[in-house]
């Protein structure tokens, strides 16, 4: 996958109103095709009186994954601009429903588009979205004297810190994006004069959410 990716930690929903009619956007993480699936039959239980349940999702860290339903709107109106919005946002694993109740005045095709789409952007603003990094758990143990570069290197490199255990010796655990790893260790062993053990641990994704780490 690539250094980094955006995806919704926390689902949300958002409303806008044109020309009478609703446009509710729901929003919600997925990992499957199945999630996503079985979410749009939820909204539409859920707005079974509405006139559209309109859907896209997109699943994948490079999106391989990519559908969209119209829903009974014009062609190429309402699923196609919903998922261009998560595509131009920049969002992984992800589906949102737009639910329409009609206002009773036709939109025309560029009015239904432009409403759709930004019935999606609603949606996205009341959602918690993150970066999702790829990473490794590092453990370094070290004599408590090269405790303070380490955690030097740590700050400049704005690592997030797992754990850190007192005891003989100390014991920091880090979490190390993929892409800094060679970086990490070069600058561990010249800071530390090769004193410090290095063990790597298993790998891990994760974001900062709230400046907590998150696992993802």
């Amino acid at each position: 996958m690539a250094d980094s990716i955006q995806v919704i930690y926390k689902g949300g929903s958002g409303e806008i109103t044109e020309k009478k009619s609703r446009f509710i956007a729901t929003v919600k993480p997925v990992q499957t095709e199945d999630e996503a699936l079985k979410f749009i039959e939820e909204m539409k239980k859920k707005y079974w009186d509405a006139r559209h349940n309109c859907s896209a999702f997109v699943i994948g860290e490079g999106n391989e994954l990519q559908r969209c339903s119209d829903d009974g709107e014009p062609a190429k109106t309402a699923g196609r601009p919903m998922l261009d919005v998560l595509l131009s946002e920049g969002i992984h694993n992800a589906v949102v429903v737009v639910t329409r109740y009609f206002g009773g005045t036709l939109l025309g095709t560029g009015g239904l588009v432009r409403a759709y789409q930004a019935a999606v952007q609603e949606g996205l603003a009341h959602c918690v979205v993150v970066e999702k990094h790829k990473g490794i758990y590092m453990d370094i143990k070290a004599d408590y004297t090269d405790l303070g570069k380490l955690q030097y290197i740590q700050n400049e490199m704005e690592l997030p810190q797992e754990n850190i255990i007192y005891e003989e010796k100390v014991l920091l655990r880090l979490i190390v994006p993929h892409q800094l790893l060679d970086l990490f260790e070069k600058k561990v062993v010249e800071a530390t004069s090769n004193r410090a053990v290095i063990q790597k641990g298993n790998e891990v994704s994760f974001g900062i959410y709230e400046k907590q780490i998150i696992m993802l």
